[in-house]
């Protein structure tokens, strides 16, 4: 869990950058969009592939390109 404290004088946008911050470090928010909805392990392994595959695509066009 975490927890912020705000500095003396601090405004409370700056403590949600810095919380924002924190959290993105963390991975929290991309866990939580990732968990938001179940999906079966051979859905999550299809699209982990298909991804790659996107990657891979993309890193080659721009090795060729470049």
């Amino acid at each position: 869990m975490i927890q912020m404290r705000m500095k003396k004088g601090e405004s409370v946008e700056r403590a949600l950058k810095r919380l924002k911050k924190v959290m993105d470090k963390e991975g929290l928010l991309k866990q939580l969009r990732n968990n938001r909805y179940y999906e079966k392990p051979c859905v999550k392994s299809r699209l982990k592939s298909a991804r790659a595959r996107i990657r891979s695509h993309s890193r080659r066009a721009m090795r060729e390109m470049g």
